[in-house]
């Protein structure tokens, strides 16, 4: 059997051009560009600060994850490497990758096969060092509320109410709850912390979010870290933590510009989770992207009901941005796992389980329609996919009214994807786009919450437990109860149930927390037993990892 080049040996044999002239096929100017060596870049802010928007946003979205992959990331770089094949002038806005899938299980989020982007082993380990810089931000704020308390605590801040954790960018489970503070007089006060993963950070979120240097200062003084014993709430700024953080993430803020397979140039900035945050790559990179090209594809984290929802809820009401289309990527062997057939015999026809787990894609077109935007699905295909197996999706698209286009970009780059890109393109042409919220975020939380949980995940309402019911009512009194929510739970079920696939009805969702995110603008509600602290597997990818005396690396993809 022939070999089939893996991910990372792609990468490897692909001849990169160098960053200025990739920036070139933009207009950017060397003197706009920040290097991080011959391929990678930042783009200075004032490049932005120049331009006007001038081109039109098509965001990448799927059906609920399963272990089978669906490849959101890959189609996003494919389609953009076909746009430009067809004379397009098109660039991609993706997300970082964290070092916790990276090493765990997931693995990174440079894309596949010949539609990644490049260089792919910096991009999946350090890249520029945003992650490092976030987690200085976070944890420098972390220190000085631990020494304020040392010194005395001025502010009266209740220890039993700090809800500002630390962070770090890798899987370890045993930080989800610990003790700090122990060692005596000169070891700090004692009291209960625990740990999110850097993409679960309100820094993130927050620089995802932010739209220039001021905004970003804004943002970080905002952040609640507690409250006091009078129920006051603490913020960033009243630790006078602001101006030092924004110090730390002042470069962080610049978009960084990489290039794809096929040398067009590509944008992935910042990287927040779509379960526990709002999984959307940040305004900065979106608006560059709106104002040096003339089509920008942007990708949105895990399935439509969380990574689509937070793109139209938070992200486009926070930034302005409108929508023109929406692609819903999907697998027959997802489709499959959807409706019922057993992990080990997805490579077997199975057109009725694929009709089965339809239920699943169905629900999540039906619901990008409750945006206003226009839906087009992108079968992924892989070579196991038997014919009968796409007719059942294409005849499940037609009924459904929603255009359908195979996908074959991991295989023949940006060549697989002129169908998909045919079609986007005459979704644009009509220009039926009418892009609204789903929800008006002056109403009460609780109604945001069942408002989403109804109109996007199916359930029939929510329950919320005493402790999240206590939060809501503090949420508002801390001038949070006309904001955006976002909503944090399994991505593998429209439920807060991981194991109940395709489209689950005739359930509750269950909401057992909830906590300000005032830097970012939104409130988070916690559904079901989601971590934004995850764990590794019995045996994670960092097992089967390693570089050689050349420089070479194995196993990373």
């Amino acid at each position: 059997m022939a070999h089939v080049p893996t991910d990372i040996e792609i990468a490897q044999a692909a001849r990169l051009r160098p960053i200025r002239d990739v920036a070139a096929d933009l207009d950017l100017k060397p003197d706009e560009l920040v290097l991080y060596g011959d391929y990678k870049a930042k783009v200075r802010l004032e490049a932005m600060e120049r331009r006007q928007r001038r081109a039109r946003l098509v965001l990448v979205t799927g059906i609920n994850p399963t272990a089978a992959g669906e490849g959101k990331s890959t189609v996003t770089v494919g389609l953009t490497q076909a746009l430009r094949r067809m004379g397009k002038r098109a660039v991609p806005c993706l997300r970082e990758p964290s070092l916790g899938p990276v090493f765990g299980v997931k693995g990174g989020a440079a894309g596949g096969g010949y539609a990644q982007v490049v260089p792919m082993e910096d991009i999946n380990l350090h890249f520029t060092g945003d992650f490092h810089a976030i987690a200085s931000a976070h944890n420098l704020l972390s220190a000085m509320l631990d020494n304020h308390l040392h010194h005395g605590n001025a502010l009266g801040v209740d220890p039993r109410r700090i809800t500002w954790p630390r962070t770090m960018d890798m899987n370890d489970r045993a930080l989800r709850h610990i003790v700090i503070g122990l060692g005596g007089s000169l070891g700090g006060v004692p009291r209960e912390e625990r740990f999110v993963i850097i993409p679960g950070s309100e820094i993130m979120a927050v620089l995802a979010l932010a739209r220039n240097l001021d905004d970003l200062e804004q943002r970080l003084a905002r952040i609640i870290v507690a409250a006091t014993h009078d129920g006051r709430p603490v913020h960033a700024r009243s630790l006078k933590a602001q101006g030092a953080m924004t110090l730390l993430l002042k470069d962080a803020l610049m978009p960084n510009l990489v290039q794809t397979l096929e040398g067009g140039p590509a944008f992935v900035h910042c990287g927040p989770f779509g379960n526990i945050a709002h999984g959307c790559n940040s305004v900065m990179a979106t608006e560059l992207g709106l104002r040096v090209a003339d089509l920008v594809i942007t990708e949105a984290g895990f399935g439509a009901d969380l990574g689509a929802e937070k793109f139209f809820d938070i992200k486009c009401r926070a930034a302005g941005l409108q929508p023109e289309a929406a692609i819903v990527v999907a697998t027959v062997r997802a489709l499959k796992l959807h409706g019922g057939a057993p992990k080990d015999r997805l490579a077997d026809a199975d057109p009725k389980a694929v009709e089965r787990g339809f239920a699943n894609l169905e629900r999540h077109v039906c619901n990008v329609a409750k945006f206003g935007v226009p839906a087009v699905v992108a079968i992924n295909r892989f070579v196991t996919d038997a014919d009968a197996e796409l007719d059942v999706i294409r005849t499940g698209c037609e009924r459904l009214g929603v255009p359908v286009a195979l996908c074959e970009v991991w295989e023949k780059g940006g060549a697989g994807g002129t169908a998909l890109a045919e079609v986007v393109l005459d979704i644009l042409a009509r220009g039926k786009a009418t892009f609204r919220p789903l929800y008006d975020e002056r109403r009460p939380i609780r109604e945001k919450i069942d408002t989403i949980a109804r109109e996007i995940y199916g359930a029939d309402g929510v329950d919320v437990a005493p402790k999240a019911d206590r939060a809501m009512k503090q949420l508002v009194e801390f001038g949070l109860g006309e904001t955006p929510v976002c909503m944090a739970k399994t991505q593998y079920s429209f439920s807060d149930d991981a194991a109940r696939l395709g489209a689950p009805s005739g359930f509750r969702l269950a909401i057992r927390d909830a906590y300000p995110s005032a830097g970012a603008g939104f409130v988070v509600a916690l559904a079901g037993d989601v971590m934004t602290m995850p764990g590794l597997s019995k045996s994670p990818a960092a097992e089967r990892i390693a570089v050689h005396s050349d420089g070479r690396i194995e196993g990373l993809f």
